[in-house]
């Protein structure tokens, strides 16, 4: 991390200094942010950014090969398999660790993966905020690729947006309103010009969705989808009282909800290189590691960390009815590399792309960022500490 822009941020922090900033961010939104912000972004060097970078690449690479969707079939449940699936993901997340290798160097190393969006918009005004509350120096950026904040919101215009008209492009989730990343839709909504509707606000008429404003039906060309099947998973009979969003519909996903599958844990056993702990499927292990304190298990089809086993013991293992829906992963030793006034704390990058259609390749353009002192990294794991939660990673431009 560097040492210089961390040094002046925490020389001049004071946590009056911070509540100025809280209060900037919930300045004039939706509603107030749902989840804790931490105090401090994350300061990259320009060496530890090009590692992420690279580690990245690599793992597009193997996204963009011919079979990867021949290869990833299974992983897409049969009750959650959506109707008029499209070549390509139009967001990719990847989570990396912060970690130190076998010879002490700072190395990212690969967490997680996802298919779906993130908190694209809400990252905008996060580093903005940051940037003019705490005067971080103007030759550091949040952005990849070249981009800035104007370009940036071009492409993420042209990936949601595309060719149809904002009014016919809608930003759904099953209750929006409610999600704890609402913060994130109205702020879309407020950038792009595109309604925030949930599911229930559907309405279908032969094979065309439309929303209702001010009494009026308006025909839906392109959903933004932000609804996560897992959310709904315990509810087997919502589509009785909402539109079955899995059929064939006159309409385009911007990510299609297949993809949320494909690009995921279950992609992570495919994947190798310096940056990737060594991942199985468990059903193919044709023996278990004798460390197996240095390993996590992770179900396949779970959401926000939900049922991983960290400590993982041979018992665990035998319990497992599903071996198929399992990983066997390496774990992951997270180096407490941010400083905080009491100490180091661990951290951990997402980069984000955006696909718009007609483009060869995903473009890597903002990024997330989020601080733990408990086990694992996700905001409810660290609810009782100070310097930690969601941020975001400054570099050198």
């Amino acid at each position: 991390m560097n040492p210089s822009a961390r040094n002046t941020f925490n020389t001049g922090f004071t946590n009056a200094k911070y509540q100025e900033f809280l209060a900037k961010l919930n300045d004039g939104l939706h509603s107030t942010v749902q989840f804790r912000v931490a105090e401090t972004p994350v300061f990259l060097t320009a060496d530890f950014r090009d590692k992420l970078i690279a580690a990245g690449d690599d793992i597009i690479g193997t996204i963009l090969k011919p079979g990867f969707k021949e290869l990833t079939e299974r992983a897409i449940p049969d009750k959650w398999r959506v109707a008029n699936e499209n070549n390509h993901p139009h967001f990719i997340a990847l989570d990396f660790g912060i970690c130190k290798d076998a010879h002490g160097n700072i190395v990212p190393q690969l967490i997680e993966m996802q298919g779906f969006p993130s908190l694209y918009g809400f990252q905008i005004l996060l580093g903005d905020v940051y940037a003019d509350i705490f005067d971080i120096a103007a030759d550091e950026t949040v952005y990849f690729t070249g981009l800035n904040r104007s370009t940036y919101i071009d492409l993420l215009k042209r990936t949601i947006i595309g060719h149809c008209k904002p009014t016919e492009v809608v930003l759904m989730d099953v209750n929006a309103p409610e999600q704890k990343t609402a913060v994130d839709f109205y702020l879309t909504e407020k950038l792009l010009g595109i309604p925030v509707v949930s599911l229930n606000n559907l309405v279908q008429q032969g094979n065309q969705l439309f929303y209702k404003v001010d009494g009026e039906h308006l025909l839906i060309k392109r959903i933004y989808n932000r609804l996560i099947f897992d959310e709904i998973d315990n509810d087997p009979d919502i589509f009785e009282t909402v539109v079955d969003i899995r059929k064939p519909f006159d309409l385009e996903w911007i990510t299609h909800p297949n993809w949320f599958y494909r690009i995921s844990k279950f992609t992570m056993p495919f994947l190798s290189g310096n940056y990737i702990p060594k991942t199985q499927f468990l059903h193919q292990v044709d023996y278990l590691p004798t460390d197996l304190e240095n390993y996590v298990l992770k179900p396949l089809f779970s959401f926000a960390g939900q049922g991983v086993i960290i400590d993982v013991t041979l018992d665990d293992i035998r319990r497992i009815k599903d071996p198929e829906n399992w990983i066997l992963q390496q774990k992951v030793n997270y180096e407490p590399v941010v400083q905080s006034p009491d100490g180091g704390v661990k951290a951990e990058i997402r980069l984000l792309y955006l696909w718009p259609d007609g483009d060869k390749k995903p473009t890597l353009s903002i990024n997330l960022a989020r601080l733990s002192r408990g086990k694992m990294i996700g905001v409810r794991y660290n609810k009782d500490f100070d310097w930690v939660g969601g941020t975001i990673a400054f570099m050198p431009r």
